[in-house]
């Protein structure tokens, strides 16, 4: 997930969510820089072992993106040999239009993340453009919530899986995902330190989520979809351990 990078750019000295996001925006916005930074991106995500990304909006944010953007994108992407899973984007009525097109163009069908407004008001636009929003839980505390929300948008949206925000929010992970069922569409796999805010990623085992029981009701509910290892630290750069963790994963899938 290029979102595990938020902090990258402010030198890994981050002050909030709000902080990295912000600061990652103003590096990557610059058509002139771009090439340059997105392709670093890519090179150390593809050396660590991934073969796809879940694509985060502050690397390619639909206020800023252009279709010079875009074919950057495309080129480092088959440079390097890397497959979108999500376009990662929070969407509303100002940006669903262009959110579509982004995430077609970087070959995916699939937005995966929150939404403002409401569900019915961004259907008619995600049916035009054959993009389905799998809506990523933040601040859905159930998962009869985020069903809700899936219902209204009538056939356009389905369930991005956050086990982090699941155990934030004090709902067993494994749980929710039994009881979204059909409904997932994707999965982010994170651990997180404590109930409650602030919401502190960790590794794998470090925190209160059991990603293997995850891992496992996925199975059970015959998910065969894209597995997402994120890890979004503030203070230190996550790529030694986001490798253990696909590693890790990659044992329990064998």
């Amino acid at each position: 997930m290029t979102a595990n990078y938020v902090a990258r750019e402010t030198g890994f000295a981050m002050r909030g969510w709000g902080h990295g996001d912000r600061t990652t925006n103003e590096a990557f916005a610059p058509l002139e820089t771009y090439g340059e930074r997105f392709d670093a991106l890519l090179r150390d995500i593809r050396a660590l072992g991934f073969d796809a990304i879940d694509l985060w909006g502050a690397h390619l944010n639909p206020e800023w993106a252009t279709d010079e953007h875009v074919a950057v994108v495309r080129d480092a992407l088959e440079r390097r040999g890397l497959e979108v899973a999500t376009y990662a984007v929070w969407v509303d009525k100002s940006n669903i239009v262009r959110s579509c097109e982004l995430a077609q163009a970087v070959g995916t069908k699939t937005i995966g993340g929150g939404l403002s407004g409401e569900p019915a008001e961004l259907a008619p636009v995600l049916r035009e453009h054959s993009v389905t929003l799998a809506i990523e839980n933040h601040p859905e505390r159930t998962p009869s919530e985020v069903l809700a929300k899936i219902e209204a948008g009538a056939g356009t949206m389905a369930a991005t899986v956050d086990t982090g925000w699941w155990a934030t929010q004090g709902y067993d992970p494994a749980r929710a995902i039994e009881e979204l069922g059909v409904h997932v569409r994707h999965v982010h796999l994170k651990d997180v330190l404590h109930e409650g805010e602030p919401h502190e990623t960790c590794a794998w085992g470090k925190g209160i989520v059991d990603v293997e029981a995850c891992v496992r009701a996925l199975q059970r509910i015959g998910y065969s979809g894209s597995l997402t290892v994120e890890h979004e630290p503030e203070h230190h750069d996550p790529s030694h351990e986001t490798r253990a963790m696909r590693t890790q994963l990659e044992g329990w899938l064998r």
